[in-house]
Parts: structure tokens; sequence; C-alpha cells
């Protein structure tokens, strides 16, 4: 609590491995990270119920898996944020590798679940989905390839980046997963921004993105519906839209109550891409502010945490990693309440997931890695005797 009042400690040479990390780790964002897990439960506990009731198993079976998963998340996230950002480095690197081989083999081994999307892995007792642990990995392979391409007779790391992104978008495209690809073009377009991007290169890239999306409204069934959809008049009230967008009216500003909430018997994801939905229906818009604010207190700490770094592999990695973390929040809020066409994406520590809440533990733990106070001098130190 000390960094808290007074801010953080450098490190002291010899100190030991977990006192080190205490001083120098962000608290405020790991506090923010236990309790969006711990709201996640809370509203589990109302939104999972009913499913577990039409499918036969017992009341709280998602929960506890919830329980299970979010458990190994904060182990993993707390392994993680002690390691250096070299170590960080080489995991996220060959990690990639095998997220991308997994990625890759999903149209022969994938299942899609009658979701019209071949996106995950069927293990029997449990399902994984690959391009939830490609995303924090393609951030570190992105940020170790522009920031050596930065060095002195360095490799042409950006022109690599972008050759690595549109091959991963291709086969995020393929399965097909949209909203998957829009992160990752949005997480290599902000760390190709920082890192000195010309904006004539962005808005290329821009453009090719418009390009891709009404090719993808043509000949993709599964695009078009969705766009459709979002850019309807009405609201079907019987869709998955219309349920949510219809709770979190009724819920208004304080909720109807903690299991007085009706969308939970409708919606047959309201314990994951739906559940901001039952948040604003039994506890009101004040719930959803709080969980709002928590996600903002993360990602703007951590900016301005790296914006104080010199090192540009921390810089670019760490802001690649914090934009998609915000932003996923956001699609997933902004789907909800009809701001975004549908996207299937979860609320990262909130919704129901495996996969999900596994690759949220190791891109908090990469960031909070990322962010830890290290004993150098400002960036502002460096530029000004540069002059």
């Amino acid at each position: 609590m000390t960094e808290m009042v007074y801010g953080a400690v450098p490190a002291q040479a010899g100190e030991p491995v977990l006192p080190r990390w205490w001083r120098t780790v962000d608290k405020w964002s790991l506090m923010a990270v236990f309790l969006l897990y711990g709201m996640g439960l809370l509203l589990g506990l109302a939104a999972s119920v009913p499913l577990a009731t039409r499918n036969g198993l017992p009341p709280f079976h998602y929960v506890d898996r919830q329980a299970v998963f979010g458990a190994v998340s904060m182990v993993v996230m707390l392994l993680t944020s002690t390691l250096s950002p070299d170590r960080v480095r080489r995991l996220g690197v060959v990690a990639f590798l095998f997220a991308f081989i997994a990625l890759s083999l999903l149209p022969i081994f994938g299942s899609d679940f009658g979701k019209g999307a071949t996106r995950w892995f069927s293990f029997g007792f449990i399902t994984v989905q690959p391009s939830e642990f490609l995303k924090p990995f393609f951030v570190i392979l992105c940020g170790w390839l522009m920031a050596a391409s930065q060095e002195i007779n360095g490799p042409p790391g950006k022109s690599i980046s972008f050759a690595v992104a549109i091959v991963v978008v291709a086969f995020l495209a393929a399965e097909p997963d949209f909203g998957q690809s829009a992160l990752i073009l949005f997480a290599w377009g902000v760390m190709y921004f920082v890192a000195g991007a010309p904006i004539t290169l962005l808005a290329t890239v821009g453009a090719m993105v418009a390009g891709g999306g009404m090719m993808a409204y043509q000949y993709s069934d599964h695009f078009a519906k969705r766009i459709n959809g979002y850019l309807a008049a009405d609201v079907d009230p019987r869709t998955q839209i219309g349920y949510a967008t219809n709770a979190i009216q009724e819920g208004g500003f304080f909720g109807v109550g903690v299991g007085n909430g009706q969308v939970k018997w409708s919606l047959p994801d309201a314990h994951t891409d739906f559940i901001i939905a039952v948040a604003a229906e039994e506890y009101g818009m004040i719930l959803v502010f709080v969980i709002i604010a928590l996600y903002a207190v993360i990602v703007i700490r951590s900016l301005a945490r790296l914006m104080r770094e010199r090192d540009p592999f921390i810089r670019l990695a760490g802001t690649g990693l914090a934009c998609i973390f915000g932003v996923q929040a956001i699609v997933n809020m902004g789907v909800a309440c009809r701001l975004l066409p549908a996207k299937g994406m979860t609320l990262p520590f909130v919704s129901y997931g495996g996969s999900s809440i596994i690759a949220a533990g190791i891109t908090m733990g990469m960031l909070l890695a990322f962010t830890r106070t290290r004993p150098q001098g400002q960036i502002g130190d460096v530029l000004g005797r540069g002059r």
C-alpha cells in the first residue's frame, strides 16, 4: 500500500525475489484484476445457474469451473509478473509458434459447437480456443521485431511484423473470427504507430481493412448477418442483442435487485459474451461504471508507467498488451448495448471461459512484468542529454 500513497520504490540490488516483486509491481492494477475476477464470480452465480439447469447440470457447475480456471489464471499471472522482460520476450516468441501451429490445425481438428465458426479444440472435459492465447504472444513477437528494427543494422522488423499480422489475420478470418482479427490488426497498428510509423502507411492499412470488411460482407453470410443486424433500424427482441439491450434498459441506475433479473433465462451466452447485461439488469449502471473504472485503472496506469520506460521493446509490447486488454473490454460492452456489431468476444476476467480467463492472466502477467519499477533513469533524461 505504500506505493499507492508515496509512489513506487525502485528495486534494491541483492533483494530477494518476492520482496523485490512486491516493491516494484503496480499494486493498483493488481488490485483491479482481483476485483474484476471477484465480480466475475459474483455475476456467474446469477448468470450461469439457468444454463446449468437447462443442461441438466448442478446449479453451480459453471461457477465452480470458473473458480478453478480463475485460480489457475491468477497463479499464472503472478508467476509471469515475476519474470524479467528478457524472459517474457523469450517465452512469448516460443509460445507464439505453438499457438500459431494450434491455430493452423483448427480446420482439421477443430470444432464449431454449432456456432458456425471453427474456433475450438474439444478434449471432452475441456475446450481450448487458440486465438485467445495467440493475441498476447503475437504482441510480444511484434514488439520484439519492431524494437530490433530500430537498432543500427537491425533487421526489417516492421515489415516482418506486418507480414506476420497478415498471415495470422488470414487464418483467423478463415474460421471465421473477425473480432479477433480486428484486435490483432489494432494491436499491430498501435505498436507500429508508437514505433514511429508514417501516417500514410497507417492510412493505407486502414483502407486495406475497410476493403477486407467489404469483401467479407459480400462473401461471408456469417459476417453479413451480424452487420445487417447491427444496422437494422429496429432490434428483434428475440435475438441476443434484443434481450441484452432490454435488460440494460430495465436495470436502470440501481438495478432490479439481486436474483430478480430475467435476461439470464433467455440468453444462452449470458455468462460469457453478455455478462455485462446481467450486471446492468440486476445491479444497475452503478456496477457497470465500477467495472469500466477498473479497466480504465489498469490501462491508464500501465500506459503511464510505460511512457517512462527507456527500453523500446518494453514500451512497444507493453503498449500493445494494455491496448488489446482495454479494447477487448470496450468491444464486449459495446456489443451488449448495441454500440458495435456482435463480435463474440468475452469480457476479460469477468466472462466465463477457461481459455479466456487464463489468456487474460497471461496478458496481465506480462503487462505487470513490463510495468514493474526498475532502477533506471527517466526517458526524459536520455532525451535531454541528446540535445
